[in-house]
């Protein structure tokens, strides 16, 4: 009886021991992240955090650009966010966005990398490089693109080739119902195709076709649930199946696709004559054989892939979204089709030369990219010093997102913010800039303005 006792005392005894443990572990960890993200003097407000998650749980996942405008609203125009484990602020009108792209940009040129994105890239590449890599690449390429032609007349001369095959394909459809998603996406690709492998494919390609359908697979995967939690806890859900695996298998082949053309580049390679951007980086590659630089295959893989990312993805977004409206606003598209007919008839292709003549054409396109809002936040910067803006003390490090939602929804700036209406870009019957239009963030802006004025090609 007595031994009986004992034993049960003992497995009582275990019972609250390892409970008490497990107690106190969870009690640990919830205390190390509260202090952890304990926030400094002078820190812009915003909602608290929630352990491990941050903030993301205040948003819906389907728009969440729409649901943080109200705490804009709450909090001002320099809110601070914690997206999972990242602290960050988002920052919100003209003015400010105007001043971290302007008199601040030296205190903000690095870019932010979750722990998914610095499993899948390594900080290589265009758009989630930073410091000594960032500005070689980016000086690189933007020299190549112009060198192949970018902002030239040959550039030109194969949009207008490419247009042609597009409307080809969409002959082909008889007139019936279909999706122009992958036919837009695959046009748009070829343009950016032909300056970095050199070519175009076909339409029928089905290794192309399987790649078009990865890199789009992966822009979804990546706001999935499971790539967020892999942000919070990757050690854990790294051996967990999920999304985040179909991720990681997606950039390792759409990265061997890319490895199979450079490969195939090397057997007639010739350092002389370079016939696209791969050829030019791989001549590049030869003038630092001790690695003392960021040429390496690495790098041109990953920024080859950032370079067709970038060229296909919101272009061809922006054309999806033109085709909406057009659907949407009949009349809108009537009188876009009048002044086609009127400047370019049915006898020629369209050209740049032509985009004088057509302003309401002109101003539909701007109308189409500020209602789409296809970035809504920008790409991320982060701080690379302390900072002081609008009064608040930003931390180095911490994360900065420019709400572009919010400009471009600004009824301080436009008629009618909401609303579909391409008289926001005209006045008296002319096209009319507008300040407030930043649809590829402020650099963007600056870059396509003085792109030919840029001889040292410094980024910008």
């Amino acid at each position: 009886m007595l031994a009986a006792t004992v034993s049960l005392v003992a497995a009582i005894w275990a019972e609250l021991h390892l409970k008490s443990l497990l107690l106190a572990a969870v009690a640990f960890l919830f205390l190390a992240d509260y202090l952890k993200k304990r926030r400094p003097k002078n820190y812009p407000p915003g909602p608290r955090p929630l352990p491990f998650v941050g903030c993301l749980f205040y948003l819906d996942p389907k728009q969440p650009h729409l649901a943080l405008q109200k705490f804009v609203k709450k909090y001002g125009n320099v809110l601070s966010w914690d997206f999972a484990n990242i602290p960050s602020v988002v920052v919100t009108g003209m003015p400010l966005i105007k001043e971290v792209f302007t008199q601040l940009e030296p205190n903000f040129l690095n870019r932010p990398v979750t722990l998914l994105r610095k499993h899948l890239f390594k900080k290589n590449g265009l758009i989630f490089s930073s410091g000594q890599t960032w500005k070689e690449q980016r000086r690189f390429a933007l020299m190549t693109l112009r060198n192949f032609g970018l902002g030239k007349k040959s550039l030109e001369q194969r949009i207008q080739e490419e247009a042609s095959y597009l409307v080809e394909a969409i002959k082909e459809e008889g007139g019936q119902p279909f999706d122009p998603h992958f036919n837009i996406n695959n046009a748009v690709s070829n343009i950016i195709c032909s300056i970095t492998f050199g070519e175009r494919f076909e339409y029928q390609d089905s290794r192309f076709q399987e790649m078009l359908r990865l890199l789009d697979e992966a822009m979804c995967l990546e706001s999935s649930l499971m790539c967020h939690l892999y942000n919070i806890f990757p050690r854990i859900i790294h051996y967990l199946p999920g999304s985040h695996r179909t991720l990681f298998r997606n950039w390792g082949k759409l990265k061997l696709f890319v490895s199979d053309i450079v490969d195939n580049h090397r057997r007639d390679w010739n350092p002389d004559e370079p016939r696209d951007f791969i050829d030019a980086f791989l001549t590049e590659m030869t003038k630092y054989p001790d690695n003392t630089t960021s040429f390496n295959e690495e790098n041109l893989i990953t920024t080859t892939l950032d370079l067709f990312f970038a060229g296909t993805e919101t272009t061809s977004t922006t054309l999806r979204w033109a085709l909406l409206y057009m659907a949407l606003y009949p009349e809108v598209q009537e009188k876009v089709q009048a002044e086609i007919d009127r400047v370019i008839g049915h006898g020629r292709q369209p050209s740049l030369a032509d985009r004088e003549s057509m302003p309401y054409t002109d101003a539909v396109i701007h109308e189409v990219q500020r209602m789409g809002n296809i970035i809504p936040f920008n790409v991320p910067r982060e701080g690379a010093v302390a900072t002081k803006l609008a009064g608040f003390d930003l931390p180095k490090g911490i994360m900065v997102l420019t709400n572009l939602t919010a400009l471009h929804r600004d009824p301080k700036e436009w008629a009618t913010p909401d609303v579909f209406n391409p008289e926001h870009f005209l006045e008296n019957g002319e096209f009319k800039k507008r300040e407030a239009f930043l649809p590829f963030s402020m650099a963007c802006k600056f870059l396509l303005a003085n792109f030919d004025d840029c001889p040292a090609m410094e980024p910008v």
